[in-house]
């Protein structure tokens, strides 16, 4: 699965009125299309800037946002104000608009012309008071939008129309993206199951499940030289014990493995599925729980995660898409231990075997090893140790009411201790602000133990996300305290009760 972003566009839209005249109407042009092939031609925005001509009244302005809808491969408008538009012009169209929407709050020039500014400079470049009146009808429609301020050749503004238009390129898709579920959810768990109706209504993303046994079919149908490639692929990519290399005690598991993986994948890329999830407690007629396999789709793009939990690969695949050719990866990711030194405290994350091997900090190593739950044969792994930084972890919730996105800054730390006994992908990491504060937090907001956990992403991205995606959005960082978290929680059941 390849995710490319080059294809899409964002469109760039400038308002403006008739009352101003042909000359200055036609610089108003000018100025424009400069901004957008600026920053279509930015490294830092990964999307093409595609110029449409200024709007100048109320038809003008509803016909184009009616065509970005349409459009297949526009995923959002840019919007600037270089002179005044009156804003009743703009209701209509805003009202139609169902494209993400970035509002741009800059001006041509970056200075006053001190010695030469006069009326006709002014009439031209009103950007300051005609954004606040584009502004102020965006807000008085409740239309959600991120408002990027600056001179349009600083490197920040460019940098925070990039992240947005990843979240719109997340956003993109998931219109229309499909996820299957092997079997149901893990018996009597709260946190992983939740509303797909509600969800493929507000998300655009449909989950629907499939028996196992319509993938054992696959799997069952896997011929030899496909395995004998496959194997050979394995060989040339990871380290191997020397239990599964060939003439190797365990060697059948990692043909099993193998054939694991090119019937889930035969049946993903069949149904055209962008992410799955499974149980380990619902695996009739497969041989061993998938964990090679998940693992190496999750690296090529695919979202997971287990225990039926359907909300998580969807979130893990956004991510992926937002992060797309930058540093990093984004995994399916679960706390599962601490390490509560008073000195040192952290979280121990891993999963019993589908952490992402985009992740790893070095070179993989297959292993299999007994894995004492799920009542199947001993699984393939690939055993690492993830890579350290500055990160995240992000949670989508059902509260019953409404989606929440939980996203807490962390710090991943090196793993420096052997873990000899511990056959599984392993990664370290220190909750911001602190443990304790961190980790009560997350409890608070009712967090799952589920995450995507990104070394690519910077909450920002999360956070346009939520905004394009009518997502409650809660932040646990370095300015978190329990009492304000606590409070606002409280205010946004009030606003949510009050919004629907």
């Amino acid at each position: 699965m390849n995710i490319t972003l080059s294809k899409l566009e964002v469109w760039f839209i400038t308002g403006s009125q008739d009352l101003y005249g042909e000359e200055t109407l036609r610089q108003v042009a000018v100025h424009a299309e400069e901004i957008a092939r600026y920053f279509s031609a930015h490294p830092q925005i990964p999307v093409d800037v595609v110029y449409k001509p200024i709007v100048k009244n109320s038809d003008e302005i509803y016909n184009t946002l009616a065509a970005a809808n349409t459009a297949e491969n526009c995923i959002g408008v840019i919007a600037w104000m270089h002179t005044f538009s009156p804003a009743k012009m703009w209701i209509r169209g805003l009202k139609a608009l169902q494209k993400p929407l970035l509002h741009l709050h800059t001006q041509y020039n970056r200075d006053i012309p001190w010695g030469s500014i006069d009326m006709d400079f002014m009439n031209l470049n009103q950007s300051a008071h005609g954004d606040r009146e584009f502004g102020h009808i965006v807000t008085r429609l409740d239309i959600s939008r991120k408002v990027v301020t600056g001179h349009w050749q600083d490197d920040e503004v460019a940098d925070r129309i990039n992240v947005w238009a990843r979240a719109a390129a997340a956003w993109h898709d998931w219109q229309g993206a499909k996820f299957v579920r092997f079997g149901d959810n893990m018996r009597y768990v709260a946190v992983t199951d939740g509303d797909k109706v509600s969800a493929e209504t507000q998300f655009g993303f449909s989950v629907n499940t499939y028996a196992v046994g319509d993938l054992v079919e696959l799997i069952n149908a896997v011929n030899e030289s496909e395995v004998k490639t496959l194997l050979t692929e394995y060989e040339a990519t990871y380290d191997l014990a020397p239990n599964v290399v060939e003439g190797g005690e365990h060697r059948q598991s990692l043909v099993e493995a193998a054939k694991i993986e090119i019937g889930l994948r035969k049946f993903l890329e069949a149904g055209n599925y962008k992410g799955f999830t499974d149980t380990f407690e619902d695996l009739h007629g497969m041989v061993q729980l998938p964990g090679l396999a998940v693992q190496r789709l999750m690296a090529e793009g695919y979202g997971f995660a287990g225990e039926g939990d359907w909300k998580t690969p969807a979130l893990v695949r956004a991510c992926k898409v937002m992060g797309a050719g930058l540093p990093g990866t984004t995994a399916f990711m679960e706390d599962y231990t601490y390490h509560f030194d008073p000195n040192n405290p952290m979280v121990l994350g891993s999963h019993m075997l589908e952490v992402d091997a985009a992740l790893a900090a070095s070179k993989p190593r297959i292993e299999v090893h007994p894995l004492g739950i799920g009542g199947k044969a001993d699984p393939a792994r690939l055993v690492f140790n993830g890579v350290s930084g500055p990160a995240l972890n992000a949670s989508l919730v059902d509260m019953g009411t409404r989606f929440r996105l939980i996203v807490n800054k962390v710090e991943g730390v090196p793993v420096t201790e052997e873990l000899p006994k511990l056959p599984v992908a392993r990664v370290l990491w220190k909750p911001l602000p602190d443990m304790k504060t961190g980790c009560s937090a997350w409890i608070y907001a009712g967090g799952a133990h589920h995450t995507a956990y990104s070394v690519s992403l910077t909450p920002e991205y999360l956070e346009d996300f939520a905004r394009i995606a009518g997502l409650e959005y809660v932040a646990i960082d370095e300015n978190t305290t329990l009492t304000n978290l606590e409070n606002q929680l409280k205010w946004n059941e009030l606003y949510y009760l009050l919004k629907k």
